[in-house]
């Protein structure tokens, strides 16, 4: 089995035989999975870094070709996921995001998230990643997996990224808040959630719009209820924007 040099300890009674996952690692972490024999995991299409023998790795189509065509739109996952299950005997694997940043492990079953776009790593086998529809002023405006946005179904755990550091949020019903677009990872589904152009609630939407140009203000999500929204501290589209800025004229 691999050692690890952090921990988020858990008791793999109380998980029954759902795969034990643990980040380790302060900056850029591995995601750590260890597998009992018969247990599988899911995990997004190149995530897996190492695994050892008794383990075998396949490609599969999960909730078949119309919910993939929909993840696809929704979080920009690949068409294929990665399936990675305990063969031969128990067995460890490591797994990692695509872009720099901390993970964080979620329980989902009373509490399911919706996941921003690149947001999903892997989660345990009873846990599936389906794509809902989002209404037409979020889709065209929040930029959250456009018509479609990820969400959670089933009981178990998912494990999810942001690009740099990860921050949870509280929001009750005496407290709304607000995000901006590019930092919102994972949210509890139980949450209401609407896009503004501005954080200036007395402007019309034409005039949020031009304040938003002239002010560098982009889109902000409003958060209301009572849940779970967890942020990332580097947004990644402007970080993209910001590499094109630096390359020589001739090369963008």
């Amino acid at each position: 089995m691999l050692k690890h040099t952090t921990c988020c300890p858990e008791s793999r009674k109380t998980l029954n035989k759902v795969p034990e996952f643990t980040i380790t690692g302060d900056e850029n972490p591995f995601l750590h999975v260890s597998l009992r024999q018969g247990e599988s995991i899911s995990c997004e299409s190149d995530a897996m870094v190492m695994m050892e023998d008794s383990l075998d790795l396949a490609g599969q189509i999960q909730g078949g070709i119309g919910q993939a065509l929909m993840r696809r739109l929704a979080n920009g996952e690949s068409f294929f996921q990665q399936n990675i299950k305990a063969v031969r005997g128990d067995g460890d694997c490591l797994l990692s995001p695509q872009l720099p940043g901390a993970m964080e492990v979620l329980e989902v079953g009373r509490t399911q998230y919706n996941l921003a776009d690149g947001a999903y790593v892997a989660a345990s086998s009873d846990v599936e990643i389906t794509a809902q529809m989002q209404s037409l002023g979020t889709a065209l405006f929040a930029g959250s997996g456009g018509f479609f946005i990820g969400r959670t179904r089933g009981t178990g755990k998912v494990v999810v990224s942001g690009f740099g550091s990860l921050f949870t949020l509280q929001v009750t019903p005496d407290k709304e808040i607000v995000i901006d677009n590019g930092h919102v990872v994972a949210w509890d589904t139980q949450l209401n959630y609407r896009i503004s152009a501005s954080t200036n609630r007395s402007q019309g939407l034409l005039n949020n719009l031009m304040h938003s140009v002239t002010s560098g203000e982009g889109v902000v999500l409003r958060f209301s209820g009572r849940g779970r929204v967890i942020v990332c501290s580097r947004n990644r589209t402007n970080f993209i924007a910001w590499l094109i800025d630096q390359l020589p004229a001739s090369r963008k």
